[in-house]
């Protein structure tokens, strides 16, 4: 057996805090090459439109298409690919898009609603939700097919009451994963383009002769994705710039150690970038959850993977109490937090800062990931301090209802008109003059 070496830090050390936030440290800085190179594809999509989709498509997926058609998918072609499906992934699906599609529709009835009062002189003040137009969804399709994904960005955009929803799939090769087509069938995706990279983040953003001009653009990518998503930003909206996947589990030593090896081996199959920590104060379990690590790594089809990702950025920290792994994981801000003990409630209502929070022993993340319903587009390196996992609010937009009364505008004229003289802007304080008996 062969021991995976993930750092055990200690929070009586006197160098804790530099310990953790060396830990915690990642380079999110673009590559000049990842920005020269995405710099150039969305200038040449802007002048050149389809054409150029077409040629970066041919060169980074090693395919020949003659044009948008070979790279269109109609509702039959992915009507075709569900219908393609053998029972179990087919149900699989289903149950996962039904769980999704209920708690965003839950969500939607909460958050989504417009709403006004009528104040006593008359004067209705208010807030219309709206959805947006038409969004473009990003699904990868380089290293792995992600029907997940498509669930996750496509079913809140359609309860929403997004009316067109383009979703964006590479196809490296030419192969088109029919679950993926599936999940876009199932979750009423508009229309299909099997195009990635930034070269379809630049068609979505600006528009092209056959690919429509979208108001935002959600889903993960890899860093030309990412950068893409960064540049275009302000022409339309995006979703976030998210970096490697996280997980934070907080243990009271009651859950089988095989369990939470496994859930930190979840998010560190990812990839070598990916962080996997543990907080607990009993220091037994965290050398039983280290003895389960290397028993059961073997066993992983990406155990080197998870191997680099542990010893590289992972962390096994031993704390004086479970009040202090609370306030150590608001630090963290992780974007999967998981309160693996006998009173989960009790300690979350400490979590402040978390994308999404996973409470009890069989709450496995991997069910967030998949099924649960929440949403698992989540944010990453700290940014759960002041953002929030995808949702419904995401494809809609509020505007401000203002209708003054008569009466109301007797009170509020004066009011605007003293403000708008004391900032020296005249013509305001003269439109609401004009209003006042």
């Amino acid at each position: 057996m062969t021991s995976v070496h993930i750092p055990l830090l200690k929070t009586t050390a006197a160098d804790f805090d530099q310990q953790l936030k060396t830990r915690l440290a990642f380079d999110d800085s673009t590559d000049e090459r990842v920005g020269a190179a995405v710099s150039e594809i969305i200038t040449a999509v802007r002048s050149r439109g389809d054409v150029a989709v077409i040629e970066y498509t041919n060169r980074f997926d090693r395919i020949t298409a003659q044009s948008m058609a070979d790279l269109t998918l109609s509702q039959a072609d992915l009507k075709q690919a569900f219908d393609s499906l053998d029972v179990a992934p087919r149900e699989a699906l289903q149950a996962a898009a039904a769980r999704v599609r209920s708690y965003h529709e839950a969500q939607d009835r909460e958050s989504g609603n417009s709403w006004q009062y009528t104040e006593s002189d008359g004067t209705v003040l208010g807030q219309k939700v709206t959805p947006l137009d038409r969004v473009g969804i990003y699904v990868p399709g380089g290293k792995a097919a992600y029907p997940s994904s498509v669930l996750m960005n496509a079913i809140p955009a359609h309860v929403a009451g997004v009316e067109q929803i383009i979703m964006v799939v590479p196809t490296p090769d030419g192969v088109r994963n029919p679950l993926v087509l599936a999940a876009a069938y199932i979750a009423g995706v508009t229309q299909v383009f099997t195009i990635g990279g930034a070269q379809a983040v630049a068609a979505l953003a600006y528009g092209t002769v056959t690919i429509p001009r979208v108001d935002k653009i959600v889903g993960p990518g890899n860093a030309y994705v990412a950068e893409a998503k960064r540049r275009v930003f302000g022409q339309v909206g995006i979703d976030m710039i998210a970096g490697p996947s996280e997980i934070l589990v907080i243990a009271d030593g009651t859950t089988d150690p095989d369990w939470v090896a496994m859930d930190l081996f979840s998010q560190a199959e990812h990839d070598e970038l990916a962080q996997s920590i543990l907080l607990c104060p009993d220091a037994e379990y965290i050398r039983a959850v280290q003895y389960s690590i290397d028993r059961l790594i073997s066993d992983m089809p990406r155990a080197e993977v998870i191997r680099t990702s542990l010893q590289n950025r992972g962390a096994l920290i031993l704390t004086r109490s479970m009040d202090e792994a609370c306030d150590i994981a608001n630090t963290i801000a992780p974007e999967h937090l998981e309160i693996s003990a006998l009173n989960p409630d009790e300690w979350a209502k400490k979590i402040r800062h978390a994308g999404a929070i996973f409470m009890g022993a069989y709450t496995s993340e991997s069910l967030g990931d998949y099924c649960a319903g929440p949403n698992h587009v989540l944010p990453t390196s700290g940014t759960a301090r002041f953002s929030s996992p995808l949702g419904v609010y995401d494809f809609q937009k509020r505007s401000s209802i203002i209708h003054v009364s008569e009466a109301g505008a007797q009170t509020l004229g004066k009011i605007a008109s003293t403000l708008a003289h004391g900032e020296g802007l005249t013509a305001h304080a003269r439109s609401a003059e004009m209003r006042l008996k």
